[in-house]
């Protein structure tokens, strides 16, 4: 661990994850208290930004697409309240346009999902961004985005198949098939 992060009590450096998945936020921040940071969640970036109006965090951990305002909308307005604080896109939906973009945005890295807190703490205090290194060589294939879309929207409708279908545009029994068929692999 960086002796940079090694601190105690109200010294230790505050992370703000703003991601909608609460289930990685629930494990990530679990691994960041471990690693000596205060941290604060939020499930939204409008809630992340409220949040770091009440107490500026020195690190942030954005999510690039969710509910409502993406991580890449929430990036400037973060670094509006402090530019020296240092903010880390994650994405489950790499691409090197939206990593660009992140960078031109302010964004200190941009790493693709899944990462563990040792690479998001490493991504964070790198001083070097290679674009090469941003979109795995092996990206996830259509079908698995396709396939964890549909387990994401159906997540957000509480399992209902047919809220689900109505959300995604498509027929309730054309979802049924494809969730009955195994994950695609990566």
């Amino acid at each position: 661990m960086s002796d940079e992060l090694h601190q105690e009590g109200e010294d230790q450096p505050l992370i703000l994850l703003v991601d909608d998945d609460s289930t990685f936020t629930r494990v990530m921040a679990r691994a960041m208290g471990r690693r000596g940071l205060r941290v604060k969640v939020a499930g939204s970036a409008e809630e992340g930004l409220s949040m770091a109006r009440e107490e500026t965090p020195d690190y942030a951990v954005l999510d690039l697409k969710m509910e409502g305002d993406s991580g890449l909308v929430l990036l400037p307005r973060l670094l509006e309240i402090d530019s020296e604080m240092q903010v880390l896109i994650l994405t489950g939906y790499s691409s090197i346009a939206t990593a660009v973009e992140a960078i031109k945005r302010g964004a200190r890295n941009y790493l693709c999902k899944p990462a563990d807190a040792d690479d998001v703490l490493a991504a964070l205090l790198s001083s070097h961004v290679d674009l090469e290194t941003l979109v795995p060589e092996n990206p996830m294939s259509v079908d698995r985005l396709q396939w964890e879309h549909i387990q994401r929207v159906l997540s957000d409708h509480n399992g209902n198949i047919s809220a689900t279908a109505r959300a995604l545009g498509m027929h309730r029994r054309t979802l049924q098939r494809k969730l009955q068929k195994r994950p695609v692999r990566r």
